[in-house]
């Protein structure tokens, strides 16, 4: 077997089940972190010499570094290694846990919370590991396993955290953590493969700190409402913040060349849906999460309590973290049979049938358990579904970013529903007749009808989620379901590195680079292999099953798509010029007389400019191709004092608009076909046609409509 630059590769492949065994115990580890102390927190004001607000931020920092860094880890797995960076997520739960076992400091036990809140930005690394090396067939199975991660490590945590407090020192518990992260370190050294799939470039630093400014303060308002009050101004402040940073975060990406998050990627149909689907479902499933450990541990006297200890209460909520681990399979399974589309939709559902069985039957724990088991079935199944859709709606390179965005999101919901709970449980606190503090059933209900709402919030918007279309037979994906038409359908075989990587740049007539130009390669049957967008260097970076002959598609905001039947290999292919400008063309002329010299001038149909041209002596002008939309067309002739305009659309390709200065009427409108005037289908830098000689001095042009 040769490797992508034609060496001979003779190191053996791991197993696929080593490999998912180790990502997801790396999983599992990392979630373990958001509940690790949770059993603590009423023992650490005393412990620590602090208040109970100061101590609740050895729960607050994990979750804020973990959100922060998620994005930031995700992308630079993309560029620089995903393994390298799985290494760098574990040797920070170590640091994160060596630092809190050897200190007795509220600081320096925060700091070292913070740093092992990092561990959990390698879920979504881990997820396009698999992607990269794991078999077509075993992929859906390992993604869906490591999805469930986030709630196994919930599960066990509670237990775990419950036994080694009841028997051990409290530092045993970052002892504990720190020993299995040092062994799981060593399973990514030896077990996980490393990617060559990765995406050159400069990382985004402006990017990234406008983000990490806007996550921190919208989660840190989110997360501190209950203890600061709502309306306190400083929560309103920090929201105020994060809309601010937020509002200047999403311009400076659509304009860097290589955004920590492509946002043109992220507003496609199935990504942008899928993500907002995330936000929903992990809103419900941490309510779920929450009022099952609360609820059950209430004093009997409230009426809806049991008054089981943080042991018993772990031991109970095992079920669904097991639960979770069976359903891994079962979920892979059914999206290869049914799509990842509806499987998101059924689990959505099942949460919603949980919630209600939350709020109809709470007689006994047993009751309690089993409707909490089945909402964890319905996120087992949606947590499964997501990764996959994203996997099959973004570039092979981007994969780790695109997951680390939807853990982000997910993230965010958890955060809000544990923002709600504390709210909807402060106000609605009461004295039980045993004197004890606790909220009313009430409060559950309205969180469990919130959940249902966010969980059939979820299913809904799925629900738009574009069908894929039907085709007469299809190839197993890359992501172990069977592809539908325009997805890509390499099949990986056990022991196969990686896919070839193979690099160009698309450039203008002059040799200037063209950004954000999409590059697309399909099987030369019209299968989907792969896309990507270029840089501001006009670079792009495409990943193939193997070397060979592929059918090579560029497009260009303003010029005519390119295509051709070309062989890729590893390594860096001959760039793509683009040799014709879409164009807006016509004649000006005057009572059917040409009129040289006219002056034309386009404005959008809101008044901004957009360019100028001057007619030829047969009166005929070209400008290039706006961006779609409306537009006004204005003609004047200096020498005779008439102007005349004119209200147009523009689509995607090249127009055609004939003005009669004197009758004030447009000849009949022409639609040029895009192969009519100015597409080229020759690759490798070479024209089938001269330059437009049409003088004009055109504004910069916008984008228009990047195919998706």
């Amino acid at each position: 077997m040769r490797s992508p630059g034609g060496t001979e590769q003779t190191r053996s492949a791991p197993s696929t089940g080593l490999v998912i065994t180790v990502l997801a115990l790396c999983g599992t580890l990392v979630s373990l972190q958001q509940t690790l102390v949770l059993p603590l927190l009423p023992d650490f004001p005393e412990i620590l010499g602090t208040t109970s607000d100061n101590a609740s931020w050895l729960v607050t920092v994990t979750l804020l570094t973990a959100a922060v860094g998620t994005p930031i880890v995700s992308r630079l797995a993309d560029m620089f290694g995903k393994k390298l960076m799985l290494v760098v997520c574990m040797g920070a739960v170590i640091l994160g846990s060596v630092v809190a076992a050897l200190s007795t400091s509220l600081a320096v036990v925060v700091l070292g919370r913070g740093l092992a809140g990092l561990g959990a930005c390698l879920v979504p690394v881990g997820i396009s590991i698999m992607r990269d090396h794991l078999p077509a067939e075993s992929v859906g199975s390992g993604v869906a396993l490591m999805s469930a991660t986030l709630g196994i490590g919930g599960a066990v945590g509670m237990p775990l955290a419950g036994v080694i407090y009841d028997n051990f020192d409290w530092h045993t518990l970052f002892y504990v953590s720190g020993g299995f992260a040092v062994v799981m370190l060593v399973a990514v050294l030896r077990v996980v493969p490393e990617s060559t799939v990765r995406t050159r470039g400069r990382f985004d630093y402006v990017g990234a700190l406008l983000l990490s400014v806007a996550l921190t303060c919208f989660l840190l308002a989110v997360s501190k409402a209950g203890s600061w009050g709502w309306g306190s101004p400083l929560t309103l402040s920090l929201l105020a913040a994060a809309g601010l940073v937020l509002a200047a975060w999403v311009p400076w990406e659509l304009r860097v060349g290589q955004p920590l998050v492509d946002i043109r990627t992220s507003t496609r149909r199935t990504v942008l849906l899928t993500n907002s689907a995330s936000v929903l479902v992990g809103f419900a499933m941490f309510a779920n999460f929450l009022t099952s450990v609360q609820q059950v541990q209430m004093p009997a006297s409230t009426g809806y309590g049991f008054g089981l200890s943080v042991v018993e209460t772990g031991l109970w909520m095992l079920p669904s973290g097991v639960l979770m681990v069976a359903m891994s399979p079962v979920s892979a399974r059914l999206i290869r049979l049914f799509g990842p589309r509806l499987i998101l939709i059924v689990g959505a559902v099942v949460m919603a049938v949980g919630f209600i069985g939350r709020s109809l039957l709470h007689g006994s724990v047993l009751e309690v358990m089993a409707s909490a088991a089945v909402a964890s079935v319905g996120t087992a199944m949606a947590f499964a579904a997501m990764p996959t859709l994203i996997m099959r709606a973004v570039p092979l390179t981007e994969t780790a970013s695109a997951n680390g965005l939807n853990t982000l999101l997910r993230s965010i919901g958890t955060s809000s529903a544990s923002a709600m709970v504390a709210a909807v449980f402060a106000a609605g606190m009461v004295v039980t007749p045993s004197g004890e503090a606790a909220p009313t059933f009430g409060a559950y209900q309205l969180v469990f009808w919130s959940g249902t709402a966010a969980a059939l919030g979820g299913a809904l918007i799925a629900a738009f989620i574009r069908r894929p279309a039907p085709v007469g037979e299809r190839a197993p994906s890359r992501t172990g379901v069977p592809a539908p038409a325009g997805e890509r359908t390499h099949v990986k075989v056990e022991g196969e590195l990686p896919e070839v990587l193979v690099r160009g740049r698309v450039l203008s007539p002059q040799g200037r680079p063209l950004r954000q130009a999409v590059a697309t390669v399909l099987h030369t049957d019209g299968r989907h292999v792969d896309w990507g967008r270029t840089d501001n260097e006009g670079r792009f970076a495409l990943a193939l099953p193997e070397e060979g002959r592929y059918l090579l598609v560029v497009s260009a905001d303003g010029w005519a798509p390119q295509s051709g039947l070309v062989h890729l290999e590893a390594g860096e292919t001959e760039p793509v010029t683009m040799t014709r400008r879409l164009l807006l063309s016509g004649r000006v002329t005057d009572d059917g007389v040409p009129v040289a010299g006219a002056m034309i001038s386009l404005i959008k149909h809101s008044g901004e400019y957009v360019g100028t041209a001057y007619a030829e002596a047969d009166g005929a002008y070209e400008i290039g191709l706006p961006p779609p939309g409306r537009y006004v067309l204005t003609a004047v002739d200096h020498a005779s004092g008439r102007a005349r305009s004119r209200a147009l659309s523009v689509l995607s390709t090249s127009t055609t608009l004939d003005v009669d200065l004197r009758t004030g009427i447009p000849r009949p409108s022409e639609r040029v076909p895009a192969g009519a005037r100015g597409v080229g289908t020759v690759l490798r830098g070479s024209s089938d046609a001269g330059p437009a000689s049409a003088r004009t001095t055109d504004a910069p042009t916008l984008p228009s409509g990047t195919p998706s």
